[in-house]
């Protein structure tokens, strides 16, 4: 039996960047709702225990720092990597062997995303430690879910559920397509995925019940705010009348993928607890400087605690011999993890404030591309002024989100900018609304429940060379040809304008590909010039079309193109010949471009 729309269970799995959380639908019931599955994972040495969410770390630890018995899963035996808790909690102490923030790598178009680079900067593996890419980090985690599922549901194993997996709806079409990619790794062949500020509205969709037509009316736009742990996400929905009284549901703008969030807080944090030590006389070498991040991240959610003590101590091993007498205690006060986290990055600013623009060095560090400027509130000005959107109403996610005083702070700034301020629509958990919406589409799939509309968050584009002579110093110019126009729906198809476009097949060759979140009139054929269309380049395909029939490698074969957006949510492109045989589709490459 394969997955299906029919199957009893629908599971959403939030594959969250610092947490991830399941949740499920038991269609059997006489009135299904959703609801929240538990985690068994190793919580310590030895210990198994179920637990609401489970963390995203993977541990790869050598043997001689952690026995294989002690990660012993009971469905593995002794094991030679760990995820969740005990990940997180070992992990801080064994920074170079730990994971973590796979999923923001997995959005990284800057790193070959199918290499084992990670544990970034870890240790060295072909001395003794393992590294994997972020594609299988990202499995593994999946993988442990489906054997935890399959523990509990030995009659149901989760490969033959509706399975629903959800994303950033700032991922691009290489990212999601990634996605997919680690979830047939961890066997689970077909699934769907489901942005994640749609998920959170389904979540309060599923707990108003029918309220939710007192709560909403025509003509309010929801701001969905989500800032977890790497990455800060918004998106607006908006509440209209399909001309029937009937009202319904529209996505009508994402932001862009702005690796800014929880992780920066706990960095900021680590900086203030490094320089107390500093000033103590006390330095930290590499593996305690990212020992002491781990150990900020507990510390940052009892800083922001509505009953916050007035401090929290913060604890780090020592060096050398004397292992109790070395170890470091620095103490972070409430006020000033306040005055650095709330004032720090969500700042009160005006409506015309824009993003600081670093401007970056001649040499930088390959990594994680995080957002330059930490103001969350600046980025939502952008964001709130490039889709000219005053929100009316707004829908809270992502663990950074539980601190009362950020979303007051938020809140006063909007209201600030355009007068009033947006009511919050409450009622959900913010750990797992994502999952709690993700299961809650699977029924409005089936056809039960309101949907939201929304398709493709950003148009795509395919960069064309232009044919022209050559010219010494000037290669030539490249415009972008719209193949998928913003908004496009699942299962739907656009075939391009019968252009005179050449594939060249036989040889190694790159794909340029841009998209926008904001040209929204441009359709399937739309020509523009990517250096003043607002554009953004995304991650290349490197691709050898296979030669076909009688061809020869380099020829130019004459092409139509069709762009598919499939049911499970990611976007494919073919290149059909218009004489002869041949049909070839474009791969995301996870690699950097071939240098020249």
């Amino acid at each position: 039996m394969s997955a299906s729309r029919d199957a009893r269970f629908v599971v959403g799995i939030d594959l969250g960047t610092t947490n991830c959380a399941v949740a499920v639908v038991d269609t059997a019931q006489a009135e299904p709702r959703p609801e929240h599955v538990a985690i068994t994972q190793v919580v310590g040495p030895g210990e198994v225990a179920p637990r609401a969410t489970m963390p995203s770390f993977l541990l790869l630890p050598a043997a001689h720092e952690v026995p294989p018995e002690t990660m012993a899963l009971p469905w593995t035996g002794p094991a030679s990597f760990a995820v969740g808790a005990f990940a997180q909690s070992r992990g801080a102490e064994l920074p170079h062997r730990l994971v973590s923030s796979a999923k923001s790598w997995l959005s990284s178009s800057h790193v070959d995303r199918g290499a084992a680079i990670l544990p970034w900067r870890g240790a060295d593996r072909e001395v003794d430690g393992e590294r994997v890419s972020p594609v299988e980090a990202s499995a593994r985690y999946l993988a442990h879910l489906r054997a935890a599922w399959d523990a509990d549901h030995a009659d149901a194993p989760l490969a033959e559920q509706d399975v629903l997996i959800t994303v950033p709806a700032s991922f691009d079409a290489a990212a999601r397509e990634l996605t997919v990619v680690a979830a047939r790794q961890a066997g689970l062949e077909r699934v769907t995925l489901l942005e994640e500020p749609q998920a959170a509205f389904y979540a309060w969709l599923a707990a108003a019940g029918d309220a939710w037509r007192q709560r909403l009316v025509p003509g309010d736009v929801v701001l969905v705010c989500d800032v977890g742990g790497g990455t800060t996400d918004f998106s607006l929905i908006e509440v209209k009348d399909d001309g029937r009284g009937n009202l319904a549901i529209e996505r009508v703008a994402v932001g862009d993928h702005i690796l800014l969030g929880g992780d920066n807080m706990d960095l900021a944090l680590a900086a203030i607890a490094e320089r107390t030590l500093t000033e103590q006389g006390k330095q930290l070498d590499v593996l305690q400087k990212r020992g002491l991040v781990h150990a900020c991240r507990r510390a940052k959610e009892s800083l922001l605690a509505d009953d916050a003590p007035a401090s929290v101590p913060v604890s780090l091993l020592g060096r050398g011999s004397k292992l109790i007498g070395g170890t470091l205690r620095v103490d972070l006060k409430k006020d000033d993890a306040h005055q650095l986290l709330v004032d720090g990055f969500f700042p009160a600013c005006a409506a015309e404030d824009r993003p600081a623009r670093r401007r970056a060095g001649g040499l930088r560090e390959l990594g994680l591309h995080y957002a330059a400027d930490p103001a969350v509130t600046r980025h939502l000005a952008e964001f709130l002024d490039r889709h000219d959107s005053a929100p009316t109403a707004v829908l809270w996610n992502g663990g950074v989100m539980k601190a009362a005083a950020i979303r007051h702070r938020i809140l006063q700034v909007v209201s600030d900018w355009y007068g009033r301020a947006p009511r919050e629509l409450e009622g959900t958990d913010l750990d797992r609304a994502v999952a709690l919406g993700a299961s809650y589409y699977g029924q409005v799939r089936r056809g039960k429940g309101i949907r939201i509309r929304g398709g493709t968050a950003r148009a795509y584009y395919i960069g064309i060379e232009s044919s022209m002579p050559a010219i010494p110093g000037f290669p030539p110019p490249v415009k972008a040809l719209c193949v998928a126009p913003f908004g496009m729906e699942e299962g739907a198809s656009a075939e391009l304008p019968d252009d005179e476009l050449g594939l060249v097949v036989g040889e190694p060759s790159t794909f340029r590909f841009f998209a926008s979140s904001s040209r929204k009139d441009d359709v399937a054929g739309t020509l523009v010039d990517p250096d003043t269309a607002e554009l953004v380049e995304l991650a290349p395909v490197e691709q050898e079309v296979e030669v076909s029939g009688d061809r020869d490698a380099g020829e130019v074969v004459p092409v139509a193109l069709t762009a598919h957006v499939t049911e499970v949510g990611t976007l494919e492109l073919w290149c059909k010949a218009r004489v002869g045989a041949g049909r070839w589709k474009l791969e995301y490459s996870v690699r950097e471009p071939r240098s020249p």
